[in-house]
């Protein structure tokens, strides 16, 4: 039944409530472990309880926990967010979820390993450089701004293994190397992750409703733009030397034309 004036209207943003907090319940229930961790970290920090040794435990069990749980349960969200954008509303948010997360687990376990080590390498790098080598402070702030290019370049990782066939050395190349080539689209990209994380720091409710899944929304539609621009280059070449080929072949014709009207001369 398809309803139609301001009940219609109503209908679809209920509908669009509902995907959106099915498809984020589906996220936070397959990175579980991650998510109790990093609430009991959170818990110790706000309450002032437990030592640095405890801290020390916990960030050892969310870099561990991270490539096996969050990534893999990220790579499936992005399976359900590209057929959103692509304009496929119709499918099953349960099943396209766990077939990505089925087809897509070990790339993104995988990346998530990569990332992990060198999110790691990167802020002890940043803490060392920033609090206890003050002469060189300017390398700890260069180590910042790549860890936020290495941050950024995560949606494009996440955004090119469920659109694209590629190896997973292909993949991780071109996250990085789509990132650096599109500044534009990166900083819109952070832009619309940091409003949402400040509205879901607002009302933390909102992080196991709807929030993972429209930063998901924001970077893969950012993402698709890029594909389709850079789509459009791809054929607009082709075409160009598609039209060069074939005025090259009538300028050859043309010139075989005229020696064989000289020979008849």
């Amino acid at each position: 039944m398809e309803f139609k004036g301001a009940m219609g209207g109503l209908y679809r943003i209920t509908e669009w409530i509902s995907r959106i907090a099915f498809s984020n319940i589906l996220w936070a229930l397959c990175s579980v472990p991650f998510l109790l961790v990093a609430v009991l970290k959170v818990i110790m920090l706000g309450s002032g309880t437990g030592g640095p040794n405890e801290q020390i435990t916990l960030n050892w069990a969310l870099g561990i926990l991270a490539p096996f749980t969050v990534f893999p349960a990220t790579a499936a969200l992005f399976t359900v967010v590209r057929k959103w954008v692509m304009g496929n509303t119709d499918v099953s948010t349960f099943r396209t979820y766990f077939q990505g997360y089925k087809e897509n687990y070990v790339k993104s376990m995988l990346g998530g390993v990569i990332y992990t080590l060198l999110f790691v390498v990167m802020y002890v790098d940043v803490t060392v450089y920033m609090t206890q080598m003050a002469n060189f402070k300017i390398v700890g702030i260069l180590m910042l701004v790549l860890m936020i290019i290495l941050f950024i370049s995560m949606f494009n990782f996440f955004s090119i293994i469920v659109h694209y066939q590629m190896t997973f050395k292909e993949v991780v190349t071109n996250s990085i190397l789509l990132t650096i080539a599109r500044p534009i689209r990166v900083f819109s990209t952070l832009v619309g992750a940091a409003v949402l994380v400040y509205i879901g720091l607002r009302y933390p409710a909102l992080y196991f409703i709807c929030i993972p899944t429209l930063i998901a929304m924001v970077a893969f539609f950012n993402f698709y733009a890029t594909y389709n621009k850079l789509q459009l280059q791809v054929e607009k070449k082709k075409l160009e030397e598609q039209e060069a080929e074939e005025k090259k072949a009538q300028q050859n014709e043309s010139e075989f034309q005229d020696e064989q009207d000289l020979k008849h001369i």
